[in-house]
C-alpha cells in the first residue's frame, strides 16, 4: 500500500529528524526550507537521498502532500501555512508525528523558564536509575530522529509552546509545567492568556493513569488551571506552603511525598543546583523520579552530582577573587531575573543584544539591590540605559565579548561577580547564544 506523501517545512534539527523517520516508515518525503539549510543538515538529507529545496517554498511540490510536518519556528500566519490549511491538508508537529511510531512512554516538560535544566536533571536521574531512556525535544536531538534510530522505553522531552501548538493526539504520560511568564507573546496576539492556554496543551489527552506536575506558587498557572479540566493525577510543588501530595520546602529541606510511607527529604545545601528557581526545578524532577518509583538514594545522588548545561549559569573562572559566570542562554528578561536571584550581590552585569520588545521593569528592583555596573553588549543599548539609569551609577557600551570582559574586569573588585546574562537575543553581534557564550569564555580565559 502506498504510504502517501509527507512534506516537511523547515530543515533544522526537528525537520531533518522528521524526514529520517518518515523515510524509514516508507513515506514519499520532501523537505522545504524558506531559508538556507545548514551544511550539516543538507549533508544528512543528501546522504539519505531525501529530496529538498531551500530559500523558497514551491507550492506545487508542497500542496500535493497528504500531511505536512512543520518546524516549531514557523508561525501559522506564514503564507505557505495559510495555503496548506486552505487546501485542508493536516499540519502537525514533529513531536506528534514521532509519537505515532513508538510505544515508549514520555515525560514532557514545559514552562517559560527552567525547562532545559529540569529536562536535563530528570534525564540524569532516570539514566542513573538504569532506565532505558532517551532525551529529546527542544534540546539536543529531535524526538523523531531518536524514534527512527533507537528504541527507548522512556523519553524525556523538553517542549516549547510552539511544539505544543501542533499536537493533537499526542499524550504525555507524565507532564510537568514549571511556570508561565510572558515570552514569545508576538506569536500569541500579545495575549498572555493565549500563551498560557498553549502551555496547558501539555495536559491534553491525559487520563487518570497519567500524571500532571505543576508549581503551586505560579500565579498564571493557578489562573489557567481554574478553567482547565485535568483528568490526570495531580502533584503540585511549592516553596511557600506545605503540600499534602507533591513537594514542598520546610526549614531548607525539600520534602517529596508521593508515597506517604516513603517520603524523600533532602537539604537544599546538598543540591548541585543552587538558587531559588532551582529548588523548583529540583522538586519537579524529584516528583517525576518518585512517580517512576526510583529509589531515594538514587534521586539524592543524582541531584547532588548533576552538572548543568553549558551557557546556563555556568561558572567559567575565578580570577583575583572575582567569579565569572556565563548565562548566555538567558535570552529573555525573566531568565536574567533568575540569574541575578541566584548569585550574590555586587554584580557587574553584562547584558544587551536584540531586544524582543523587553519590559525591563521586573528587573529594576533586583538590579537596584545587586548590580553595581551594567556593561552593555549590543549594537543598540538605548533601552537599557533608559531602563536602569536611576538604579545603576555606571552603564558602559561595548561592542564585542572581548571588550565587555575587559571593561568588567576593570570595574570588578575582589568578591564581586561578573555575570553575562543578556536578557536579549544574540544575533546582532553573534551567530547565536552559544557563540556569544563561547566568545565570553574565551575572553575570560585570556584575562
Amino acid at each position: 500500500m502506498e504510504k502517501g506523501r509527507i512534506v516537511i517545512l523547515g530543515a533544522g534539527e526537528s525537520g531533518v529528524g522528521a524526514a529520517m523517520l518518515a523515510q524509514k516508515q516508507g513515506f514519499d518525503v520532501f523537505v522545504s526550507d524558506f531559508g538556507a539549510i545548514a551544511t550539516q543538515y543538507k549533508e544528512k538529507l543528501q546522504e539519505l537521498n531525501i529530496a529538498f529545496e531551500e530559500k523558497q517554498h514551491d507550492s506545487e511540490k508542497i500542496l500535493n502532500a497528504s500531511e505536512v510536518i512543520k518546524s516549531p519556528g514557523i508561525p501559522d500566519s506564514a503564507p505557505i501555512i495559510k495555503a496548506i490549511k486552505k487546501n485542508k491538508i493536516s499540519v502537525i508537529s514533529e513531536i506528534e508525528f514521532a509519537k505515532r511510531y513508538t510505544k515508549g512512554k514520555t515525560v514532557c516538560i514545559t514552562g517559560s523558564n527552567g525547562k532545559t535544566t529540569t529536562t536535563m536533571l530528570t534525564y540524569h536521574i532516570l539514566k542513573k536509575a538504569g532506565l532505558n531512556v532517551g532525551l529529546a525535544g527542544n534540546i539536543g536531538n529531535s524526538f523523531a530522529a531518536l524514534v527512527a534510530t533507537s528504541d527507548f522505553e522512556w523519553y524525556v522531552l523538553e517542549l516549547s509552546s510552539f511544539m505544543l501548538d501542533d499536537m493533537y493526539e499526542f499524550k504525555a504520560d507524565v507532564a510537568v509545567l514549571l511556570n508561565i511568564t510572558p515570552d514569545h507573546l508576538d506569536r500569541y496576539d500579545y495575549k498572555l492568556g493565549n500563551y498560557a492556554e498553549s502551555k496547558m496543551r501539555i495536559t491534553q489527552n491525559q487520563s487518570s493513569d497519567d500524571v500532571f506536575i505543576y508549581c503551586a506558587d505560579d500565579e498564571e498557572t493557578l489562573k489557567i488551571l481554574k478553567s482547565t479540566k485535568i483528568d490526570a493525577k495531580v502533584y503540585p510543588f511549592s516553596i511557600r506552603k506545605k503540600i499534602e501530595e507533591g513537594a514542598y520546602l520546610e526549614n531548607n529541606n525539600i520534602h517529596i511525598n508521593i508515597h506517604l510511607n516513603d517520603q524523600l527529604t533532602m537539604s537544599i545545601t546538598e543540591l548541585a543546583l543552587q538558587g531559588k528557581h532551582n529548588i523548583y526545578n529540583s522538586m519537579a524532577s524529584g516528583i517525576v523520579a518518585k512517580v517512576l518509583d526510583i529509589r531515594n538514594t538514587t534521586i539524592r545522588e543524582s541531584m547532588g552530582d548533576f552538572k548543568n548545561i553549558e551557557h546556563r549559569l555556568e561558572h567559567v573562572a575565578k580570577i583575583s577573587g572575582v567569579d565569572y559566570i556565563n548565562d548566555s542562554k538567558a535570552t529573555n528578561v525573566n531568565s536574567t531575573w533568575y540569574a541575578l536571584e541566584s548569585v550574590g550581590s555586587e554584580v557587574i552585569l553584562i547584558m544587551g543584544g536584540v531586544d524582543k520588545g523587553n519590559d525591563y521593569t521586573m528587573l529594576k528592583d533586583m538590579v537596584h539591590q545587586k548590580v553595581k555596573a551594567i556593561v552593555c553588549l549590543g549594537k543598540d543599548n538605548k533601552r537599557i540605559h533608559e531602563a536602569f539609569e536611576d538604579d545603576v551609577e555606571i552603564i558602559v557600551n561595548t561592542f564585542s565579548a572581548h571588550e565587555a570582559v575587559q571593561v568588567a574586569y576593570h570595574l570588578a573588585k575582589k568578591g564581586d561577580t561578573v555575570l553575562l546574562s543578556p536578557a536579549c537575543a544574540s544575533f546582532d553581534l553573534f551567530k547565536n547564544y552559544e557563540d556569544r557564550g563561547n566568545q565570553f569564555k574565551t575572553a575570560v580565559k585570556e584575562l
